[in-house]
């Protein structure tokens, strides 16, 4: 890949990034504390990643894969959310704000697949190349965090009261004009779809790999995935609001230690996959859940703050453990045939399903656990810590990675029949 080639992904991938979490990540907060939003209300603008997550597959497929270059797609959907965000940054309530941020995550999530279109068209070896790419994305939403945080303050208790975290969408919305522009200079990345070809709703849903259902342990795994997304819904929606209601210096900035920790466990898990095998990585990875909302059910912005950034840097051992691996052991049931499709369906059951149940999960909780002073932040904590705990024993006691063992169990025969004395 030729430099300029590679420095203009990288830096698409980081517009890509820093477009989202630059609104993102104080969503919950915002809403709560300047549109008087409830538990509820919250739950229903969170949902619309959801919303997005179902809807997207529909737009690649029907449009991205057959009639348009991905590029140019890209640069529209851009262009169109700058001008979403702009009138969420006017929005004075949440009646006006929700038409808005619904109609942006309906145009915003297919953008995470265009962009690693975008990204493979121009590499020969994916496996290699892709991860100095997709780096940059996670520091993109890094540098939007320590910036509403270090250098704006928008987040900070005064910032807060005054309404300043509506800046954050006008933010969003200069880097997304700035993208859908620099969108057009991109690579070419033509239509994958041959002129004539059609493709069936189920193709492009992904709903061919249903077929994967029929052997147990990916069933199990298929449904774990979709559970775990429930309390995984609770920290998306939940964290900052209880960080600053708690009292948290900089709660935004804080939370990039979340992305930083999920860079290094990146590099890690496979040391740890090989190791460990995929079954005890996937439960590390669900354990970590409950563990890190124990924690936060525990900790303060005080004596106890050491246990709110132990609980925030989990968030690599949560996701890169349980989701990465999980879409590699996806990809090896597969197989040729349906690699798309079962990353296609796994993603709408996990990003589409399991976090649209989650994120109302989480509203109802707030919402019965808030009074006139506040939120009783253990017990909201304490339910998605129960959560995923019964999700991670169930998981352990029906998933027994058959295909592993088996593989496991071949190598270990042939190690003996070669080697019958055990002498290395």
């Amino acid at each position: 890949m030729q430099a300029s080639t590679q420095f203009k992904l990288s830096l698409m991938m980081f517009l890509e990034f820093f477009v989202w979490g630059s609104w993102f990540v104080t969503l919950g907060t915002f809403l709560g504390s300047n549109l008087g939003a409830s538990g509820t209300q919250l739950a229903a603008a969170f949902s619309t990643q959801s919303f997005g997550a179902i809807i997207a597959p529909f737009i690649i497929g029907l449009i991205a894969d057959r009639y348009f270059n991905a590029e140019k797609i890209l640069g529209v959907l851009h262009l169109s959310g700058a001008v979403l965000m702009y009138f969420m940054f006017q929005s004075e309530s949440f009646a006006q704000f929700y038409p808005f941020v619904f109609l942006y995550m309906m145009i915003y999530m297919p953008t995470l697949a265009l962009v690693n279109s975008v990204s493979f068209n121009q590499m020969k070896d994916p496996s290699k190349e892709f991860a100095i790419i997709r780096v940059w994305g996670t520091i993109g939403w890094i540098v939007a965090g320590l910036l509403i945080s270090y250098f704006f303050v928008w987040d900070s208790q005064a910032g807060i009261q005054e309404g300043l975290l509506r800046h954050t969408f006008l933010m969003s919305s200069i880097s997304s004009l700035v993208l859908g522009v620099f969108s057009f200079t991109l690579p070419t990345t033509p239509p994958k779809a041959e002129k004539g070809e059609s493709r069936t709703i189920s193709e492009i849903l992904g709903l061919d790999a249903l077929k994967l259902l029929k052997d147990k342990d990916f069933a199990i795994f298929f449904m774990s995935s979709v559970l775990i997304c429930i309390p995984l819904a609770f920290y998306y929606q939940m964290a900052n609001p209880f960080l600053s209601e708690v009292g948290m210096p900089n709660p935004t900035g804080k939370m990039t230690i979340g992305q930083a920790s999920e860079v290094l466990f990146l590099l890690l898990m496979p040391l740890f996959f090989k190791k460990f095998g995929l079954k005890t990585t996937l439960i590390v990875g669900m354990f970590a859940w409950v563990v890190r909302y124990l924690f936060f059910a525990f900790g303060d912005a005080g004596t106890g703050a050491y246990l709110l950034i132990i609980g925030i840097a989990l968030h690599g051992i949560c996701y890169d453990f349980f989701f990465v691996s999980g879409q590699i052991y996806t990809d090896s049931k597969a197989g040729p045939k349906f690699k798309s499709a079962a990353q296609g369906l796994i993603t709408l059951a996990t990003y589409g399903i399991g976090m649209l149940v989650g994120f109302w999960v989480a509203g109802i909780v707030s919402d019965y656990f808030s009074g006139a002073e506040g939120h009783n932040w253990t017990y909201i904590w304490l339910i998605p810590s129960s959560i995923a705990f019964v999700v991670t024993l169930l998981f352990a006691f029906f998933f027994k990675d058959r295909d592993f063992e088996k593989a496991e169990s071949i190598r270990k025969s042939t190690k003996q029949s070669l080697n019958p004395h055990g002498v290395d």
